[in-house]
């Protein structure tokens, strides 16, 4: 299985990725995930990262397709692959058919996850991480019994910088101005599928498991 999951942020990338990772073994590929650990650990690609998710906006192409290219000839990949957060942009997506094509690889669907702008930053604004494991918390439905202080490994649980409303709006605006035509883009190719992303945990899996 290879497939794309896109959708704005907040709307469930990430956990529609675990739940079908716990059915199939796939690498689940997240360039949030892959930028986050480099601007933690200070590489030079974290650096330069860091200033446009800071701000809301998109990592340039040529730091992403680079990086996107090499992790798509890991072992992990051999099985199969979900790649969440690339493409963003119609200018990634034809770099990524020609990535593809080079290594005779065939993307199996696109699955565009709907959710409203209001519900977004309603979730993300109520989204905390700790900083030292990573685990995730929410105010409305899973705070950390102490405030502030990781269950798991008693951390700093923080809420980072690009979960606040003004960054959020703007990161909304830029997902609406450059990744929506992504949906256009995909169904002309005839791979597109469209899941609401408030149905739930496996509302993906299940529509996967009926084609």
């Amino acid at each position: 299985m290879r497939i794309i999951l896109l959708g704005a942020p907040g709307a469930g990338k990430g956990t529609q990725a675990d739940s079908i990772k716990s059915k199939y073994p796939i690498a689940h590929i997240s360039t949030g995930d892959i930028l986050r650990a480099n601007v933690k650990a200070g590489t030079e690609l974290g650096k330069n990262a860091k200033v446009y998710m800071d701000a809301g906006k998109l990592v340039p192409d040529e730091v992403i397709v680079g990086m996107m290219e090499k992790r798509l000839t890991e072992a992990d990949c051999k099985e199969g692959f979900m790649l969440d957060g690339f493409p963003r942009t119609i200018a990634q997506a034809e770099a990524l058919d020609k990535m593809l094509a080079k290594h005779a690889i065939k993307l199996d669907a696109v699955v565009s996850l709907e959710i409203d702008d209001d519900t977004v930053v309603s979730r993300l604004t109520s989204r905390r991480v700790c900083k030292r494991c990573g685990e995730i918390y929410n105010t409305a439905f899973k705070p950390a019994v102490k405030e502030g202080v990781c269950d798991k490994c008693g951390g700093e649980v923080i809420q980072r910088d690009d979960d606040k409303e003004s960054v959020i709006r703007n990161r909304l605006s830029v997902f609406h101005t450059q990744t929506a035509p992504l949906i256009d883009y995909y169904t002309r190719k005839g791979l597109l599928i469209t899941v609401d992303a408030t149905g739930g945990r496996d509302a993906v899996l299940k529509i996967l498991e009926k084609k």
